[in-house]
């Protein structure tokens, strides 16, 4: 796992607590927003440094590095010029980021805007947004995110995060058409776009999530409901590529063992009714057809036997709103009219408690890596990052870039410079 401010330090049971927000205090079950940032006076304080100057004196730089390589980024950006160039070089282990689908909030003139769609990523260490390179024009990505005959309602963008990318898989077009023939994936190491290999039936409003570094796809709608479509499943294994001399391929150069393949299929279309997350965990992706308190139906897909499995009870009974795994080992879901986070314990078949706030009221998304758990409010103007290794949790709050709102959340390596 990439080393960062959302990872363990060392080989010891000791764990970061410093916030993706500039440092600020922390309080047990309190919320605070982002603290005002200094970073020009920041950079004036940092001592002024030759481009050549060692990182150690007495040392070489490859050894300079493995001792510095120990240290978190979030220190060693504050020191000097050297170590900040560092953190951010290749040789340097990526630190863990947030990155985001925004589109402009109702404050925003250019709200209504089909084109307005933003990719961003929220550096930890400089508490800056980044705004990530723009997809390929050809053919031109053009998403409908508004629709008059869904006055209250946002058409998905559905995305997934697999093998360290950002896969964008489904969402609507105009006249309510798929907006995607083949995936488009986003390496943020070196900030490039690429297109996966070509979807057979395009579609929208379907199960999407990843287990193992495969992506999977299972029922939604086309341009038309067709059953078959419906009931399909398909998976995509995006390491059948790394002996390749590179992922990052043209779609005219993709190579024959990248393809979606089809999996055993669901006995009906009922998880068509909208965009859900397939959550991976432990060899196992977890869905249920219908979001928030409503009463919904649960169920399993085993991705090694390609065999689906009823959902049980307890876990069913208590997903009640958006959910992530750690790790592919622990579930984390937000009670969305309640607003409490919660994890689910497998040998009790229940969900435990973690943290109440109000400010998970009305969660809409939710992302977890490396011991946090990032869940975007109702407004989208705010995302909570709750540490759930230390006991007991803390949250702080990382504010969208102004008159943007998140309508989608991962946690990724940070982008290469």
């Amino acid at each position: 796992m990439s080393k960062s401010i959302f990872t363990t330090t060392s080989r010891s049971s000791s764990f970061t607590i410093n916030s993706v927000a500039k440092r600020p205090k922390h309080h047990h079950h309190h919320h605070h927003h982002q603290t005002p940032q200094k970073q020009e006076q920041e950079q004036e304080e940092l001592p002024e440094t030759s481009e050549d100057q060692s990182l150690l004196p007495g040392l070489p730089d490859h050894i300079a590095q493995l001792c510095l390589s120990k240290v978190q980024p979030s220190l060693l950006y504050s020191v000097c010029w050297p170590w900040r160039r560092l953190i951010y070089s290749p040789s340097f282990p990526p630190f863990l980021s947030i990155y985001a689908l925004l589109i402009p909030s109702e404050t925003n003139p250019d709200h209504q805007s089909h084109d307005s769609i933003k990719f961003s990523c929220f550096d930890p260490i400089s508490s800056n947004w980044l705004s990530l390179p723009s997809p390929p024009p050809d053919p031109l990505l053009c998403l409908l995110l508004r629709h008059p005959s869904f006055i209250s309602r946002r058409l998905p963008i559905q995305s997934v995060t697999v093998s360290g990318k950002l896969v964008l898989l489904a969402a609507t077009a105009d006249q309510f058409q798929p907006a995607l023939n083949s995936p488009l994936i986003f390496n943020p190491l070196s900030k490039t776009w690429t297109y996966g290999p070509p979807i057979a039936a395009p579609r929208r409003w379907c199960a999407a999530g990843a287990s193992a570094g495969v992506v999977y796809m299972a029922s939604g709608v086309g341009s038309h409901y067709n059953l078959d479509v419906a009931r399909s499943v398909e998976k995509w294994d995006l390491l059948m590529n790394q002996n390749n001399s590179s992922i990052n391929i043209k779609r005219d150069s993709q190579t024959a063992n990248w393809r979606w393949e089809k999996m055993g299929g669901l006995r009906d279309g009922r998880f068509s009714r909208d965009a859900i997350d397939a959550v991976g965990w432990k060899g196992k992706l977890c869905m249920v057809n219908v979001k928030g308190d409503a009463a919904k139906e649960g169920i399993i897909y085993d991705v090694k036997n390609d065999a689906w499995e009823e959902m049980p009870e307890g876990m069913l009974a208590g997903w009640r709103g958006p959910a992530a795994a750690m790790d592919e080992e622990i579930i984390y879901m937000v009670n969305e009219s309640k607003g409490v986070l919660r994890m689910y314990d497998p040998l009790k078949d229940a969900w435990v408690q973690i943290l109440e706030s109000k400010m998970l009221q009305d969660a809409q998304y939710v992302a977890a890596a490396g011991g946090r758990v990032c869940i975007v409010g109702g407004s989208g103007l705010e995302i909570v990052v709750v540490d759930v290794v230390v006991s007991p949790p803390r949250f702080w709050v990382v504010d969208t870039p102004p008159a943007y709102q998140a309508v989608a959340i991962h946690v990724l390596p940070r982008m290469g410079h």
